[in-house]
């Protein structure tokens, strides 16, 4: 890995530089009770291509910039959501599913928590802590002795705090440099305001 040196960093036109930052927990922590709003279902889904894409737009696309999985082709999303060391989880609402849990147990005696978030309409809900608790619940219930995520400052300001009270410990840093998906087409540019974009 390439270290940086001190001081200010040009990023290419077209790019996008985030701060990325590596939590895990090594054992299962003890969860608080949170019962989801009345209306609200959770539920294990085996996802298509297309409900993955939609999902994955409405959660982080369009607010938090996710953009890693749209650079990926059909075929190979395809490969992921139908590989048997990947598991998908939501939770729906008046008949639309409002959020993304990906777990990603393709490392032996590793959980990776891959995508985690939700739609506007649950934020505030108390949904977001009650999906984690499944996530834990889940993660823990394999052979595993680590369980671990990445989150970035493009994400929500509670995200890092979220983590962290869920127990969760920050391991790492780093900055990633990334074409920015609304220049490449991948989202609209309105997507994300809270990140510049560099039009030009």
């Amino acid at each position: 890995m390439t270290m940086l040196a001190d001081g200010m960093h040009d990023v290419p036109r077209g790019k996008l530089a985030t701060v990325v930052t590596h939590l895990e927990m090594t054992s299962h922590v003890q969860t608080t009770p949170r019962a989801l709003p009345e209306g609200v279902t959770f539920r294990r889904v085996q996802p298509d291509v297309a409900w993955y894409r939609d999902v994955y737009k409405r959660v982080g696309g369009l607010d938090w910039l996710w953009f890693g999985r749209l650079t990926v082709d059909d075929d190979a999303l395809g490969a992921i959501l139908t590989d048997p060391g990947t598991e998908f989880y939501t939770l729906s609402k008046d008949g639309q599913d409002h959020a993304l849990l990906e777990l990603d147990f393709r490392t032996p005696g590793e959980c990776e928590l891959m995508y985690f978030g939700l739609t506007a309409s649950l934020i505030g809900t108390g949904c977001g802590r009650a999906l984690m608790n499944e996530a834990v619940a889940h993660a823990w219930s394999k052979p595993i002795t680590r369980f671990h995520l990445r989150t970035c400052t493009f994400d929500s300001p509670q995200a890092l705090r979220f983590y962290q009270r869920s127990g969760f410990t920050i391991v790492k840093h780093a900055i990633e440099i990334a074409d920015d998906p609304r220049k490449l087409g991948l989202l609209p540019e309105t997507a994300a305001p809270h990140v510049p974009l560099l039009r030009g």
